[in-house]
């Protein structure tokens, strides 16, 4: 598959129910267990808890200029665990099953990962894209 964002995402920005800007956006690095559903995944907690090797802290530098995101590069420190396929973008309530899936990127320069325990660097798109584009 392609970078994709989620449809229900895509309809939770156009009902004002997910603000690029205002709301703590994470990022979770997802092995290959889990199998997207771009029409019907919702929530972070249609992926499988055992399928997220990492988690990444709230973005900073956050941008949105003509439906363009971006957001800074980040680190996830010391990661172990299975091989990340994905890195999966969602709003983070604070509660797994009220956190809405925005996108999935899934082809990326060194997708897939197998996490040695050093640190992950998360450098995105620099392309006119950048993360996403709705």
């Amino acid at each position: 598959m392609a970078n994709s964002l989620y449809d229900l995402g895509r309809e939770k920005f156009l009902n004002g129910d997910i603000d690029w800007s205002a709301h703590d956006i994470k990022v979770a690095a997802v092995d290959v267990s889990y199998v997207r559903n771009l029409a019907t995944d919702e929530f972070l907690d249609d992926i499988a808890g055992g399928d997220i090797v990492a988690t990444s802290g709230n973005l900073s530098g956050k941008t949105s200029v003509a439906g363009v995101s971006d957001a800074d590069d980040f680190t996830y420190p010391t990661v172990t665990g299975n091989q990340i396929t994905q890195l999966v973008l969602y709003r983070d309530t604070g509660v797994a099953a009220t956190s809405p899936l925005i996108g999935n990127i899934d082809t990326a320069t060194n997708l897939p990962k197998t996490p040695d325990g050093t640190d992950i660097d998360i450098v995105w798109d620099n392309g006119a894209n950048k993360i996403f584009k709705l």
